[in-house]
């Protein structure tokens, strides 16, 4: 099974994988952007700020999402991966940006995935006091600099792209400790 934890920045994905590897031992657990050799230089390029096209990004992410599904994600499909982001975050990202349209950002990403996508998405939510405090406690990247709104921007535009996809889609609250998140994610999976 296929199954993404998506949510935007200090959300506690990384937390999450971490405790779902621990229960799925024989996981596969992956990332994107940065889950193959090519995404790891694509993603040191996106979070370094280096880019000033919001087109150049949405493409260089497109083809991280493509060797990613070709690499990582098709040759383990019978298997359980737990991915940190996926389609859903890359989609939410370009809703966001405005300069491509809703059919194209979805035309373009079902090509670099050849249509494969996550079969359950969990979407670590965050109230904006919380997302406030959370960035307040260390260094911002840059894509967090771009500040708070944009980030709740994001986070509902995750929602919507599960939508767009026809995705089943998983709120969960990520103010709830970590344990609960956990327990919860697995019931679910």
């Amino acid at each position: 099974m296929y199954v993404t934890i998506e949510g935007i920045d200090t959300a506690g994905k990384s937390t999450q994988i971490q405790k779902l590897q621990e229960h799925f031992k024989d996981a596969i657990i992956t990332k994107e952007p940065g889950g193959t050799k090519l995404g790891s230089k694509i993603r040191e390029i996106v979070l370094g700020a280096q880019i000033n096209s919001k087109k150049a990004e949405f493409l260089l992410f497109l083809a991280d999402r493509a060797e990613h599904i070709q690499e990582v994600i098709k040759p383990n499909i019978s298997k359980m991966i737990i991915s940190d982001r996926s389609i859903v975050s890359g989609i939410a990202y370009a809703l966001v940006q405005g300069e491509i349209s809703e059919t194209a950002i979805v035309h373009l990403n079902r090509f670099a995935t050849d249509g494969t996508y996550p079969k359950k998405v969990f979407l670590l939510k965050l109230t904006k006091e919380e997302l406030e405090f959370r960035l307040s406690q260390k260094k911002l990247d840059g894509i967090e600099l771009r500040g708070v709104e944009y980030l709740l921007s994001i986070q509902d535009a995750i929602v919507k792209a599960t939508e767009l996809l026809e995705l089943e889609l998983v709120v969960v609250d990520a103010t709830k400790d970590i344990e609960t998140i956990t327990k919860e994610i697995i019931k679910s999976i």
